[in-house]
């Protein structure tokens, strides 16, 4: 999880994002914003999800199960998930596929 921090902080400081904007436009301090890019909370869906609207980018941008599949099996399970998805005609986002 420290690499989506550290993607989350890298994307914001191109767009000359400070904390203290990304902390008001998410209704949080600047301090707890400063802990998500500092990877000392778990980053979860409903946070992805608001940095990457406010940072105007696809979630997949900050953070991604690729870069932990591969060696150890972790790919050919993602696979086999979303294949399972789209046979049962379960909503797959653009940015998984």
């Amino acid at each position: 999880m420290k690499i989506c921090g550290q993607n989350i902080r890298k994307i914001r400081r191109s767009k000359d994002f400070t904390q203290e904007y990304m902390a008001f436009e998410m209704g949080i301090s600047q301090k707890a914003y400063s802990d998500i890019e500092n990877s000392k909370v778990k980053i979860n869906l409903e946070i992805l999800t608001k940095i990457s609207d406010i940072l105007e980018i696809k979630p997949s941008d900050i953070c991604s199960i690729s870069h932990k599949c591969g060696t150890d099996g972790n790919e050919d399970r993602y696979q086999s998930l979303l294949e399972y998805m789209k046979k049962n005609n379960i909503s797959i986002p653009d940015e998984y596929l």
